[in-house]
């Protein structure tokens, strides 16, 4: 078990990481979810020993490692900008931490030929670094950090530059990997997609900060605050400052929609409404829907998906429907927000209320 208490970073007069406490077991993949710069990055530093707290104090397995150096801990860590050794030849790279630990030459070899297969080197092995792609040097580094073992698995955006098929079918089989072997894995993204594929556990992180922890698909449809909805939205999380009167949701005095029943319960007075983009649509399909009038700004077609902004209500939404929707800008539209899965928060952006079991 991992565990972090009160842990702090500062760099000079800024903060990095703000006062975090986070558990890890032993078995468990947990996602880092947050923008560029919300503080993932920094966050693994602290884990693996590279950098010491500013306050705080880090616990494995009920032991204080805060002072320990990172040569001295059990830790794997591969980053989105690949680091291998250019003097030696994929095997040599695969191998280098059984060589350091003092593995025998069968055991090496069993181990680097099982990573090299499942990360598709096998051709590669005796060529050096620079004789490969940027994918094939990145899963290098992944392949070492299999063959290690570490109880701590770190791994920052590890598939960022790989080919989209590969990313799929390693987002399947590293996590079988790592938690079967009872390391714990940590896996840093931006991609909120990306999150729910690995599944686990998700910690949203915002500007330094864990805004939320739990399992990925709770952290998704139940989110506690604002910031933590909006860091699981993507594209961007569409949301209307609404007042809470007489069983309706109004915008300007004028009736928007009914309030759904799971949102029922709480107060009269301002609120903020929330959905994501795929709980907006062009036609009126099944129940729970309602329907407000809009105007296209553009729409942007993407293979077998369209992403559609509109404005509506006064505010600017984006819309994500299936097949090919060529729009012209100004162009009137009837649009339907799916209300069974809006989300409610209150003037400090806290959750007001779950939303509805089915929110996907």
């Amino acid at each position: 078990m991992l565990e972090l208490k009160n842990i702090t970073k500062m760099v000079g007069a800024d903060t990095h990481i703000h006062a975090t406490n986070l558990v890890l077991q032993r078995g468990t993949l947990n996602v880092l979810l947050g923008p560029t710069l919300s503080g993932k990055t920094s966050l693994m530093r602290l884990m693996a020993g590279l950098d010491k707290p500013t306050t705080g104090s880090l616990h494995f397995d009920g032991k204080d490692v805060t002072g320990v150096r990172v040569q001295d801990r059990s830790v794997a860590m591969v980053y989105q900008q690949f680091i291998n050794y250019p003097a030696m030849t994929v095997y040599e790279n695969i191998a280098s931490p059984m060589r350091i630990a003092g593995k025998d030459a069968q055991t090496i070899d069993r181990e680097v030929k099982k990573a090299a297969e499942l990360m598709r080197l096998t051709p590669y092995l005796d060529r050096t670094p620079l004789n490969l792609s940027g994918g094939q040097q990145q899963r290098t580094a992944l392949a070492r950090a299999i063959v290690k073992n570490a109880s701590l698995i770190l791994l920052d955006e590890p598939l960022a530059n790989l080919d989209y098929k590969l990313r799929e079918e390693l987002r399947e089989e590293l996590p079988k990997l790592f938690v079967k072997s009872g390391s714990i894995f940590v896996y840093a993204t931006t991609e909120p997609a990306e999150a729910l594929m690995l599944g686990g556990n998700t910690a949203t992180m915002s500007e330094g900060r864990i805004t939320q922890f739990g399992p990925t698909i709770d952290v998704y449809r139940k989110p506690a605050d604002l910031v933590s909805a909006r860091t699981f939205a993507d594209p961007p999380l569409n949301t209307l400052m609404v007042v809470k009167a007489n069983g309706s949701f109004e915008k300007d005095g004028a009736r928007l929609m009914v309030v759904p029943p799971h949102l029922a319960d709480i107060a009269d007075g301002p609120v903020t409404i929330a959905f994501q983009p795929h709980h907006l649509s062009l036609a009126s399909r099944g129940t729970g829907l309602a329907p407000l009038k809009a105007r296209v700004i553009i729409s942007e077609i993407a293979g077998s998906e369209s992403f559609i902004h509109v404005e509506a209500a006064g505010t600017r939404w984006v819309m994500l429907e299936h097949g090919i929707h060529d729009m012209e800008p100004g162009q009137s539209v009837d649009v339907f927000i799916d209300t069974r899965h809006l989300m409610a928060f209150g003037a400090d952006g806290r959750s007001l209320g779950g939303v509805a079991a089915l929110a996907a």
